[in-house]
């Protein structure tokens, strides 16, 4: 999903990590967030919000947010089913 949002601009999948930060790493604005939280919502469904994920971090976590973040609260959210 990440490729598909940045396009041409996306890094080999192999230089895509746990670590790898959105902000810094991969440039990602907050444009690409909330295309990357559709893309998230059309394949996981509801239970996987991005927006109100987003929306209860501060904004110094959410420039720090990597990979390995996202995959955690993506787990978290299809296992609990509760969308935070």
């Amino acid at each position: 999903m990440i490729t598909t949002v940045l396009g041409d601009y996306a890094p080999d999948t192999a230089d895509i990590a746990e670590h790898t930060r959105f902000a810094d790493d991969l440039e990602m604005e907050s444009i690409d967030l909330v295309t990357l939280a559709g893309l998230l919502a059309e394949w996981y469904g509801t239970d996987v919000n991005l927006a109100a994920y987003l929306a209860d971090l501060e904004l110094d976590q959410i420039i720090e947010l990597t990979v390995g973040d996202l995959v955690a609260y993506v787990v978290s959210a299809l296992t609990t089913g509760t969308g935070r």
